[in-house]
């Protein structure tokens, strides 16, 4: 089969996975990435040639704990947890030299970084659900807006546009990267991104932010907020997961995906932002308490 139709019929059955699983409801999302951070957990398990079984009961463990019960106080210790190793793995990103870490730290870099990393994605989810809770336990009154099908709600909304940010992005940097990169973004790690590409990412991912505020409850900064978190920190992410592949001398992190390699590789952008967006929709939160 062709590279191009084989790439593309992938995609669409992965992006109609994701939507399909949001408008559906938010536990159908949460068993959908329990299987998705296994596969990731995996493939990351394999990058770094990591050995321990264990690994996996321990991702089941703390995604069923976090992502369909109430551990609020502890997933909030959890969250600065995660912040602050992926906070480590960008100084990492930055350090020319190729780090070996020893078991333990591949352990913890698993747990946390991929581990933590696909859980804070549904409870993104659900964070906006409990948001959507008015004070007398009942849901409060949200705009909604209707697809053909579907009514969509403040929360659905959220995880739709989260997603369509993440690719305009990459849409929009890829073209102002080829026809205006002129100026290595990270040539050491990643030789095809470009700073005009970055930038075009950034405006692209804002534009397509500003058109989901229109129909959000939150206000048009935080949705030009949470659009500069997803760019920025997700170029972190991506550029990470290459380096580690490049330290690893594989291309990409698997092969399940037919044209477009692994589940990593699709969802390291999202990984890696996920706790640093559902910072600040909880600041947010508290703010208008």
């Amino acid at each position: 089969m062709n590279e191009l139709i084989k790439r593309t019929l992938t995609g669409i059955v992965y992006t109609l996975l994701l939507l399909g699983a949001i408008l559906l409801n938010v536990h159908t999302f949460g068993v959908l990435f329990l299987i998705f951070g296994l596969i990731c957990t995996y493939e990351f398990a394999r990058i770094q040639k990591q050995k321990a079984q264990w690994i996996y009961l321990l991702f089941i463990v703390q995604y069923v704990c976090f992502v369909f019960f109430h551990l609020n106080y502890i997933l909030l210790f959890f969250l600065f947890l995660t912040i602050i190793i992926d906070l480590y793995l960008i100084n990492f990103l930055f350090n020319k030299e190729n780090k070996k870490f020893s078991n333990f730290q591949k352990n913890v870099l698993n747990f946390f970084y991929v581990g933590m990393g696909c859980t804070f994605i549904p409870l993104l989810y659900k964070i906006e659900v409990m948001n959507m809770i008015g004070k007398d336990g009942n849901y409060a009154v949200f705009s909604e807006f209707s697809l053909p099908f579907f009514k969509v709600n403040e929360a659905q909304h959220t995880m739709i546009a989260i997603l369509c940010i993440i690719w305009s992005s990459d849409t929009f940097a890829y073209l102002s990267g080829k026809n205006f990169g002129k100026h290595k973004l990270f040539p050491s790690v990643s030789p095809k991104k470009t700073i005009e590409g970055f930038i075009g990412g950034l405006l692209g991912a804002v534009l397509v932010a500003v058109c989901f505020s229109l129909y959000s409850v939150k206000s048009i900064w935080e949705w030009i907020g949470i659009a500069l978190i997803l760019v920025v920190f997700g170029t972190f992410g991506d550029l990470i997961e290459s380096k580690f592949k490049r330290i690893a001398g594989v291309k990409d992190s698997g092969t399940i995906l037919p044209g477009h390699g692994g589940f990593l590789d699709r969802l390291d952008s999202l990984i890696f932002t996920a706790p640093f967006v559902g910072l600040l929709l909880v600041i947010a939160h508290f703010l208008k308490m």
